[in-house]
């Protein structure tokens, strides 16, 4: 998964200890011989004492991996899966209908009906649009008289639109490979360029997927985002390429003429053309920039930019313009600059500490995601463990419409993070914040925390940015409480 936008830590939620009196033996010691060492200490009783040891040692689970959680521990019926089921099954029905005669438009126009789905999924990644649609969102439902439900089931909505991203992808495929079946049928009526255009097109689309899936994704997410964008960069080519050549294809003549008037009134070459503009656009904004990056220590990394940001915003960085790009929070005063808090949890973070850069590329477009939401709710808790509170800073430091209450756990506080950071913590109202240091207090609930919280400030919902296993356990419990609460899922 891509550096993500929650910021994610290693802190352990777990506060589970062994108060035994023998617990200063490592089971797993005496287990692969060192036994010996124990007998030799006590005598002839070792075996009683051991098999001690053994009862009361603590029998451990199974290690849940990041993997695990990420792709098991989303549940069945989620909002996300719920978008996929239907995107897809609307499509597989008007499929259906198709071939079956009962809809003509769609069994003329299969291949528009792909570029229709291309265009769909397109929208729902595209940062310009839903930075517009983020901010109508806020704007329309961000009133104090508008129901809580309403507002969580947008948040929702909002936070899950990458399920129609996926099922439009899989409909775009399906879609294309009836089109080549009814190309195939009528083969007088169509030339070989187009075939062949139309399968490299098809191959490249199940390609892209098959890199989306979730374990390809997560376990090799550069191979991911490489083959995602470039093989959709060769497939927007291609399309082009077919959307021209059907146009200006005669099959009485079996020759080529394109009239631009013809062309521009197929519907397929305005869906195109939109597809093209949307995905051109952010890159037309990248923009080699001069940064100060410091590092207080090996944990993260705090990085400056010019120029002041509205709150909840996040922004990407990169060493190169077409490498693997990743997104962080931003905090700003909304004044002169912004800096984001990168914690050194892979390389390219961990770069940012033993090889702080001059200048890095960044798309001068931010874009709204989850912690933009806060803006429309009155009273939020807002969760985050380690670099996570990037997200989150800014609404400390800028008035917002949200009466926003935190509660940040982090290991050693002042040393990883630095003064700076520091400082804009202590600069926001005591009694609106909780701040957890576990080198000095340990390990806390925080599930548990967050619950308390809600109930004493009469918070209306949570969000919360952690690692996966983190961010299940908080958003989890909070709704076992009835609480609503949100948090970054597989596909943030």
């Amino acid at each position: 998964m891509e550096e993500t936008t929650s910021g994610e830590t290693s802190t352990n939620f777990s506060t589970e200890r062994s108060d035994s009196h023998l617990s200063s033996f490592n089971i797993s010691d005496i287990e692969n011989g060192s036994a010996s060492d124990l007998e030799r200490q006590i005598g002839f009783g070792a075996p009683q004492v051991l098999e001690e040891i053994r009862r009361a040692a603590p029998n451990p689970k199974k290690a849940e991996t990041r993997l695990s959680v990420i792709l098991l521990d989303q549940g069945l019926f989620t909002v996300y899966k719920r978008l996929f089921i239907t995107t897809f099954a609307l499509n597989v029905t008007a499929l259906i209908l198709a071939a079956t005669g009962h809809f003509p438009y769609a069994e003329k126009e299969a291949a528009l009906f792909s570029v229709g789905n291309i265009l769909a999924l397109v929208l729902c990644r595209s940062e310009v649009f839903l930075r517009i649609v983020f901010w109508v969102a806020v704007k329309m439902l961000g009133r104090s008289w508008v129901p809580i439900p309403l507002k969580t089931a947008a948040t929702s909505f909002l936070q899950c639109l990458g399920g129609i991203h996926s099922g439009c992808g899989i409909s775009s495929i399906m879609w294309l490979i009836y089109s080549l079946v009814q190309i195939l049928r009528h083969r007088e009526s169509t030339s070989g360029v187009i075939i062949g255009v139309a399968a490299a097109i098809l191959g490249l689309l199940f390609i892209s997927s098959a890199a989306a899936f979730p374990l390809v994704r997560h376990v090799h997410h550069n191979f991911f985002e490489e083959i995602h964008r470039f093989a959709g960069w060769i497939a927007l080519a291609l399309l082009w390429a077919f959307v021209i050549l059907t146009a200006s294809y005669n099959p009485t003549k079996r020759a080529y003429k394109l009239r631009f008037l013809d062309l521009v009134k197929k519907q397929d070459f305005i869906f195109t053309l939109l597809i093209t503009l949307l995905i051109i656009f952010p890159w037309l904004t990248v923009r080699k920039v001069a940064v100060q990056v410091s590092a207080q220590s090996g944990q993260a990394s705090l990085i400056k930019f010019g120029g002041g940001v509205n709150p909840g915003l996040l922004g990407r960085i990169s060493r190169s313009p077409l490498s693997d790009w990743h997104a962080f929070g931003i905090i700003s005063d909304g004044k002169d600059e912004h800096m984001m808090l990168a914690g050194a949890v892979g390389d390219f973070t961990t770069g940012l500490v033993s090889d702080p850069p001059k200048f890095l590329y960044t798309r001068c477009i931010h874009f709204a995601g989850l912690p933009y939401l806060v803006n429309m709710y009155e009273k939020v808790v807002v969760v985050a463990t380690g670099s996570g509170i990037g997200v989150f800073l800014s609404f400390m430091l800028q008035r917002s419409r949200a009466n926003v209450y935190f509660i940040w756990v982090a290991k050693s506080i002042q040393r990883n993070f630095g003064d700076e950071i520091v400082r804009k913590i202590e600069s926001y109202p005591s009694e609106k914040m909780i701040v957890h240091d576990t080198a000095v207090s340990g390990r806390p609930n925080v599930a548990e925390l967050t619950v308390k919280a809600v109930r004493d400030w009469s918070a209306q919902v949570v969000i919360v940015t952690s690692n996966p296993r983190g961010s299940r356990d908080v958003v989890k419990k909070c709704r076992g409480e009835g609480i609503p609460a949100f948090g970054p899922i597989w596909d943030s």
